[in-house]
């Protein structure tokens, strides 16, 4: 042992809040002596003459010196888990369910019979639009595939340059009914172009509304608002519709007493659409849908749809209960409560899986997808503070042997990492396998070693503190942000058949992989790179950009980022929606949720290490607590 030495540490520098000796024993910082020996930060040689602040310290010669992040531990117990209360798994409320069902099918019908009592040509158009927009809005559209088509078949078939009115007889076109069927026809990749705004402007060429802001005044402009999100690139007329509605909506909100109608409004003001996951908008829903009595009469009955979604939503609660507790048996089992220097967050990622996919039939999904969610993050540490240069790229060179007898020259801690993604990833390509009826493996296992080879890339910016340009952290980046590894196995094991041409249009080369990949790294930077600089790692696209930009500021490229990710939005929604596609939007959908999904957990800060707030409050909603029948 070398003598005790007393160290000073740069104030830049972000201690570990414990240190791991080769034989895996934790050992207290303030209790650990170092040897009279040069010391390396960020693989860069540091000397104690280089240090200022003191801190003494001791461990043996051979010790190895670790980062660890400080996070929070796992928030959802075994115990906890167990203890949830799934009384909606009884055959009686899916019976119940299911006469529901048949008596809203019975009322999308009454849409097509006219008998002067729901519906007329004067406002046939809106009943529909208002039909199906509900039933998507309170998560049960997927029940109604044919009622809704149907329903929007016979709202384009009026469909004009000019946009619609209320009904197929309406003398004139109507903003509230445009705004709505826009947004509506397009989700369901009709053809129908945004110029139609352009017919309600003022003579000056902007979007203009009267002083007197009634209620029906104020819904037309929240529905403006809402089509305005469903914007693709170049078009000019969908940025200058947010901005309008936007400004005008927040502006009835200071004037407008608290009502449904206000909830309403705040809730799209808040999570728009892209971060508005499915799930978490149909619990919002159900609490304003229905609350006026005039629209209900105005809009035909609500009480059937209301009571149908609240339902649904607890049947569903019922099957994530048991979805749950096999997680935590495969978490458990995986030996990942013993791996202590990373997040545990398998529950959460559940929970954004369950908030974008909620079909019965999709369980391998949302297994499959909090699954690899989890070896991401562990990885994600792994490689980010935990793991040294050396052991990394030990562990890089083992993953491609995909052979367990590859862990022989790891370290201990690693062996375990390596089975749990080696175990998964072929657990998964199985269930892809019989899913789509192919071979699967070699092709998901070649996604993963790109991956990693993007994390060993980082590892070696972090080792140097090297700053790259831009582009090359950028591209890199995109990998890394692990949209595809998190997307692929998962999409693999649906009903819906992935044949190559389809395929391509999902993952790799494919602009939506692109642009997904692209959105969680630009957004995860904006969240995570002061945290990320903390610990040492100075790589982020804020940093990068600066560095390619001599004299701009933090501000300056968080505005930069901030436009790409408005774009890149854009570019996502054209890549999903572009009509008269070869590839079905039901084919593409879980890979663009994803992406929306990772961006909720961006949304306030970062969501996956700091998960107690904002991300827990999702997974009691959405998850843990049933509506109130």
């Amino acid at each position: 042992m070398s003598p005790v030495s007393v160290i000073s540490l740069p104030s830049d520098l972000c201690l570990p809040t414990s240190f791991i000796d080769r034989s895996g024993r934790e050992l207290n910082p303030l209790h650990i002596t170092i040897p009279n020996v040069a010391m390396r930060r960020q693989g860069k040689l540091m000397t104690r003459a280089s240090m200022s602040m003191s801190l003494t310290t001791s461990v043996s010669d051979d010790a190895v010196v670790r980062r660890r992040g400080d996070f929070h531990s796992n928030l959802w117990d075994d115990d906890f888990i167990q203890s949830l209360s799934a009384p909606y798994g009884e055959p009686s409320y899916r019976e119940r369910a299911e006469r529901l069902i048949g008596e809203v099918k019975k009322l999308f019908n009454s849409m097509s019979e006219e008998d002067g009592e729901l519906i007329t040509p004067l406002d046939d158009l809106i009943q529909r639009l208002w039909m199906v927009d509900s039933v998507e809005r309170l998560g049960i559209d997927r029940h109604f595939k044919n009622e809704i088509k149907s329903a929007l078949d016979h709202v384009y078939s009026y469909w004009s340059e000019k946009g619609i009115g209320c009904g197929r007889e309406s003398v004139v076109t109507d903003l509230n009914s445009t705004a709505l069927g826009l947004r509506t026809l397009r989700l369901r990749g009709y053809d129908v172009s945004a110029d139609v705004l352009n017919h309600f402007k003022n003579q000056s060429g902007q979007f203009a509304c009267t002083l007197n802001q009634t209620e029906d005044q104020i819904r037309t402009v929240l529905n403006l608002y809402r089509a305005s999100l469903i914007a693709f690139p170049g078009e000019k007329v969908m940025d200058e519709a947010e901005t309008f509605s936007a400004k005008y909506l927040k502006e009835a909100l200071q004037k407008i007493p608290v009502s449904s109608l206000s909830r309403e409004i705040e809730d799209v003001l808040e999570y728009g659409w892209h971060t508005y996951l499915p799930r978490l908008e149909a619990r919002n829903y159900m609490d304003v849908f229905g609350q006026d009595t005039e629209n209900s009469k105005s809009y035909m009955k609500t009480e059937k749809l209301l009571e149908l979604a609240k339902l649904e939503f607890n049947i569903f609660h019922a099957l994530q209960k048991r979805e749950l507790e096999y997680l935590v048996r495969w978490w458990k089992g995986s030996g990942s409560p013993q791996m202590t220097f990373c997040r545990h967050r398998h529950v959460e990622y559940y929970t954004l899986a369950s908030c974008i996919a909620f079909e019965p039939q999709h369980s391998g999904f949302r297994l499959g997808f909090a699954k690899a969610c989890h070896i991401i993050t562990v990885l994600d540490d792994m490689y980010d503070t935990f793991g040294t240069l050396d052991e990394l790229e030990l562990f890089t060179a083992a993953i491609k042997r995909w052979d367990p007898s590859a862990t022989e020259c790891l370290p201990e801690y690693m062996k375990g990492v390596y089975m749990i993604v080696y175990n998964t990833v072929n657990e998964m390509s199985q269930e892809a396998d019989k899913a789509q009826g192919r071979d699967t493996l070699n092709y998901c296992r070649q996604a993963w070693e790109e991956y990693i080879d993007a994390y060993m890339q980082e590892a070696k910016w972090i080792a140097s503190g090297e700053v790259p340009t831009f582009e090359e952290y950028y591209e890199n980046g995109k990998v890394s942000s692990a949209h595809r590894v998190s997307a692929l196995q998962p999409i693999l094991t649906t009903d819906i058949p992935f044949p190559e041409h389809v395929l391509k249009e999902v993952d790799i080369p494919s602009k939506l992989n692109d642009l997904a990949s692209a959105i969680l790294r630009l957004r995860g930077d904006t969240r995570c790179y002061q945290a990320d600089r903390a610990r040492g790692e100075e790589a982020s696209c804020i940093s990068c950009y600066m560095k390619d930009n001599p004299g701009t500021t933090e501000e300056d490229a968080l505005n930069h980022i901030n436009a790409m990710i408005r774009d890149v939005i854009k570019g996502l929604n054209w890549e999903l929606l572009k009509p008269n596609s070869s590839v079905p939007i039901s084919a593409k959908k879980h890979a663009f949720d994803i992406s929306r999904a990772f961006h909720y957990g961006y949304k306030y800060r970062d969501g996956y290490t700091i998960a107690s707030i904002e991300t827990k409050s999702l997974v009691k909603r959405t998850v843990i607590d049933p509506v109130t029948l």
